[in-house]
């Protein structure tokens, strides 16, 4: 075997020889710098995964947290409500028992003040049955100075106290020789009506004396109703006036108003009988050339202080808007004849009722359909509708000549009776403004001043020029204005007569 020698490499090939270990060394550290980056990319993403399994878990668990705060909530406002309602019928049973206490002493100090009231009048007795006593005594003997004891020594009765008023105004104008130009002027009529007027209501109105004082006379109650009902003034000034306490004012004024309506209304404002209507037909035909005119008609407003109840039905739109003024009222329809005497009224209605669904609600409605107004047609303004025996103008635009003078002859029918509404409402000063009355006395005391009105009328009491009112109410056109499509041929008719019979037409 033949062995070769191992050559020893020289300096140059040596150091070539150590030049290729760091090529080797970079090839090792680049692989192991992949190996690190690969096991901290596995790092990473085992970071990564553990976060999102930490944020996961965090967030199941808020949102038991959360679940578990919300059932906590429930829970405390169900034992909340609990505790309010337990709360509020404890206080319901408080305020029960509390009623019912009050109420109690109420019936009991009821009682007490009938009792009170009692023993007053039973004491009045006694001290006007021991006037009586004294004054029929022939050894009547004079009273001491002090007014609680006797002459023998014991006590005494109180004595009845009435205030003294002065009665020299009325005193003066009841007076025979007092001008009747100034009793009219205070009273609206003449004392001869006035005279009238109470001989009619003496046996209503007439009070009898009672052991402790004298009545008020029939002409003194009578003229504290009419002067009142004429100058509208508060009672107040009626109290001064004549003399008497307001709360007798008061009810004088109700008991004389009630009284006229009673005794003077079924003689003074009736529906006319057949003799009467062929009257006033003719008279209507005479001035207008409208035949079978029965009546004109009319619905006014009254002013009234807001009611406690039905705010909104008393409520008048249409004169606040005008007045600027919150305003309430109350309606009165009426229907005159030729001389503005009243024959139908309807009161009491409220004021945002239209005029079409006061009249359907009256008793003139109610004659007309049981048949009691055939033949005969009652004329109004264009807030009545059209019916069989209602007449009112034409309301489209465009009118022809024909229909044009139609509505002037209907305007002179309806001005009567709006003319007949403004002296009433002049001559009684108490439907200018809002009375103190209550709502539910107010349709007696209208209903008086109707009758009032028609016994002035009747006697051709003639009112002052300085008396005058304005009367402003607003006419709204009904929904359904036609209601008969034979009353419109009706009317037409009528309007055709009055254009070719001459009663109407061009004046030269």
């Amino acid at each position: 075997m033949e062995i070769t020698p191992f050559p020893f490499l020289n300096q140059e090939e040596f150091s070539h020889f150590l030049g290729l270990f760091p090529e080797m060394d970079n090839g090792n550290t680049n692989l192991k710098k992949r190996r690190r980056k690969e096991d901290e990319e596995q790092k990473g993403e085992e970071l990564n995964k553990s976060a999102w399994s930490d944020i996961l878990t965090s967030l199941i668990m808020l949102d038991e947290e959360e679940k578990r705060e919300q059932e906590q909530w429930s829970t405390q406002s169900h034992q909340d409500e609990a505790l309010l309602e337990d709360n509020q019928k404890r206080t319901n049973h408080a305020m029960n028992d509390y009623f019912t206490q009050l109420q109690d002493q109420y019936v009991e100090s009821d009682a007490m003040d009938q009792l009170r009231t009692k023993r007053c009048r039973r004491a009045a007795s006694v001290v006007a049955t021991t006037a009586v006593a004294a004054a029929s005594s022939e050894d009547t003997t004079a009273l001491p100075d002090n007014p609680n004891q006797n002459n023998s020594g014991g006590p005494s009765h109180r004595r009845l106290w009435v205030k003294d008023r002065s009665k020299d105004w009325w005193e003066e104008r009841d007076h025979q020789d007092f001008p009747d130009e100034q009793f009219k002027r205070d009273f609206r009529m003449s004392k001869a009506t006035f005279n009238i007027i109470c001989e009619e209501l003496k046996s209503t109105v007439m009070k009898k004396n009672t052991m402790l004082r004298d009545a008020i006379p029939v002409r003194q109650r009578v003229a504290v109703c009419i002067w009142r009902l004429a100058s509208g003034e508060p009672l107040r000034v009626v109290s001064k006036r004549f003399g008497l306490g307001i709360s007798t004012c008061h009810k004088l004024v109700l008991e004389v108003c009630s009284a006229i309506k009673t005794v003077l209304m079924q003689k003074y404002l009736q529906w006319p009988d057949e003799q009467r209507m062929k009257q006033i037909k003719e008279e209507f035909e005479s001035f207008s050339g409208i035949p079978k005119v029965g009546g004109s008609m009319y619905t006014t407003h009254v002013p009234i202080i807001a009611p406690k109840a039905s705010v909104a039905a008393y409520f008048n739109k249409r004169h606040t808007e005008r007045n600027q003024k919150t305003s309430y009222s109350i309606t009165v329809q009426g229907v005159v004849d030729p001389r503005g005497v009243f024959t139908d009224v309807c009161i009491g209605y409220p004021g945002s009722m239209p005029d079409d669904q006061v009249l359907e609600r009256s008793a003139l409605s109610q004659r007309a359909n049981r048949g009691l107004l055939r033949d005969v047609w009652v004329v109004g303004n264009s807030g009545y509708p059209l019916m069989d025996w209602v007449l009112v103008p034409y309301t489209q635009k465009n009118l022809t000549w024909t229909q044009h003078k139609f509505n002037e002859k209907i305007g002179e029918i309806q001005r009567v009776s709006k003319e007949a509404f403004a002296r009433m409402k002049g001559r009684w000063a108490c439907l200018q403004k809002r009375t103190e009355v209550k709502l539910q006395d107010l349709p007696v005391v209208l209903g008086a001043c109707c009758v009032l009105h028609n016994i002035c009328e009747m006697r051709n009491e003639e009112m002052d020029a300085e008396l005058k009112f304005d009367l402003f109410d607003d006419e709204m056109i009904p929904e359904n204005i036609l209601r008969s499509q034979s009353s419109a041929q009706a009317r037409d008719h009528i309007a055709h007569n009055l254009l070719h019979h001459g009663l109407v037409g061009p004046s030269f």
